[in-house]
């Protein structure tokens, strides 16, 4: 016989148990034993899932080209059976690994088939008056993660309703750039419109209302915008949300109106920026308070439009700035352990204004909700208020209860605006639980008592003997007038 290589004697070995059959050519009995086989074939005892099945099958087929196990005797698995095994431990291999002859659908795809996720509604709904142009931008577009990383993908709009595109037959409606235009906006347009936005990996979709108003002047409140200036200063209003109308913003021609008068270029107080959707107001005073208009012309498809912004001006008193006057607390307060205790931070403010100053207490350099997390010791609600003009504000500290670590604790109350920064340190003192004022209170009542009754007998016991002296006097005198009368009778 040929002489088997030492390296060959152990692949027919592994053959064998790969297909089942011990040297004496007995076959595996069922496909469960094959499998098992396979995954064993490819190591050593003791090893058997160190090799991937891969590499066993990769053995399998170069060991079938082995000349001398062709032309071996019937005590050996034969070459057919091998070639038989080979291609159905293929097959098992591919079942119980998963493998699959088509190609895997790409993660993004499935993405985009998918339901996209859906972010409520919009907390803000858009009021436009009727006859107006109206421009509608996703308002999730700009928290879009994929944004920034990728293009923006495919926007789409529905109204709610409707089960077609939000894009009507009449083309007054239709979508540019991801936004939706209405022009011009009519009172049937009111309603909700769903946005979607979607690419190969991501969608999602937000709801948003839109009420068209009847262009009147009980409107007028409702499309508002509401803006501040202050007193005795100069300020600029501004004419919001043109950016979808102005395309060159260098060449922006705005008209404005205060209280439907038009307030001319040339006006010493009133000055429309050229270029820019500002217009300033020199020296601010309370008059200028109202509703004032802007004006935008627009053109689409040969046909001018008028884009109109209503602004609802307010005008604040200049706030001053004074430097605050703490009046309390006192350097010590005295307290009774397991008492309720409140210490009030009051500071004068005169003419300042409340606003523009901070008032708060502090334990040791710490915050006080940083010091007493369990809220044993905390600020109380802040108080601002007037008295004959002058402003006062007050935040207390509330000890509940008071122990004896507050004995130790340096507190501070802590003011500051832009013109001061004070602190006043306070402490907790120990009240003393023995009174000698209560205590000598009875005592000096009975010395009081007996004081005014040994008052009461020396004042009677002098006004006796006062008595018995004018007696005697009184009587000595008559005796002697008796005794003249006597002699003057004689």
């Amino acid at each position: 016989m040929t002489a088997v290589p030492r390296t060959e004697t152990k692949l027919t070995s592994r053959l064998a148990r790969a297909e089942g059959c011990a040297p004496g050519g007995v076959r595996c009995r069922n496909v469960t034993q094959i499998g098992t086989c396979l995954w064993r074939a490819g190591s050593e005892p003791g090893t058997a899932r160190r090799h991937q099945p891969r590499s066993v099958l990769r053995r399998l087929n170069e060991s079938i080209r082995i000349p001398w196990l062709q032309s071996a005797g019937p005590e050996t698995c034969s070459p057919w059976g091998l070639w038989t095994l080979l291609g159905r431990m293929l097959t098992l291999y591919l079942l119980m690994m998963g493998v699959s002859a088509f190609p895997i659908q790409p993660e993004e795809h499935a993405a985009a088939a998918g339901s996209c996720q859906d972010r409520g509604k919009h907390f803000k709904t858009s009021l436009q008056v009727e006859g107006e142009p109206v421009v509608l931008r996703c308002p999730q577009e700009r928290y879009w993660p994929g944004a920034a990383a990728s293009p923006r993908g495919t926007v789409t709009w529905h109204k709610s309703g409707s089960a077609g595109p939000a894009p009507g037959e009449d083309g007054r409606v239709w979508v540019q750039d991801g936004a939706l235009w209405i022009l011009p906006a009519q009172r049937g347009d009111s309603g909700t419109y769903l946005c979607t936005v979607r690419n190969a990996s991501y969608c999602d979709q937000m709801a948003l209302d839109l009420r068209v108003l009847e262009n009147t002047e009980a409107s007028l409140p409702a499309v508002s915008y509401p803006q501040v200036l202050t007193i005795a200063a100069s300020g600029s209003l501004v004419c919001p949300e043109l950016s979808e109308f102005a395309q060159n913003k260098t060449d922006v021609k705005i008209q404005w109106y205060k209280d439907s008068v038009h307030l001319d270029q040339d006006s010493e107080r009133f000055l429309n920026v050229r270029g820019t959707t500002r217009l300033l107001i020199r020296d601010v005073s309370v008059e200028d308070a109202g509703r004032y208009s802007c004006v935008m012309a627009f053109v689409h498809g040969g046909t001018w439009y008028n884009v109109t912004r209503n602004i609802q001006l307010r005008v604040n008193r200049k706030q001053e700035e004074t430097v605050p006057v703490m009046l309390s607390p006192h350097q010590t307060i005295s307290a009774s352990l397991g008492s309720r205790l409140t210490v009030p931070c009051k500071v004068f403010l005169g003419g300042g204004a409340h606003s523009t100053t901070l008032l708060w207490w502090m334990a040791n350099a710490t915050g006080i909700d940083a010091a007493y997390r369990a809220g044993r010791v905390r600020e109380g609600p802040r108080l601002e208020y007037s008295e004959n003009n002058e402003n006062y504000i007050e935040v207390p500290l509330i000890f509940d209860p008071v122990i004896r670590e507050d004995l130790t604790t340096d507190f501070k109350c802590v003011v500051r605006n832009t013109l001061s920064f004070q602190m006043l340190h306070t402490t907790v003192k120990e009240a003393a639980t023995f009174s000698w004022g209560i205590a000598l209170a009875p005592l000096s009542l009975v010395f009081l008592v007996l004081g005014g009754i040994w008052m009461r007998r020396w004042h009677r016991h002098r006004t006796g003997k006062a008595y018995g002296l004018t007696t005697l006097k009184t009587g000595h005198q008559d005796v002697q007038s008796y005794s003249s009368k006597i002699k003057e009778i004689k």
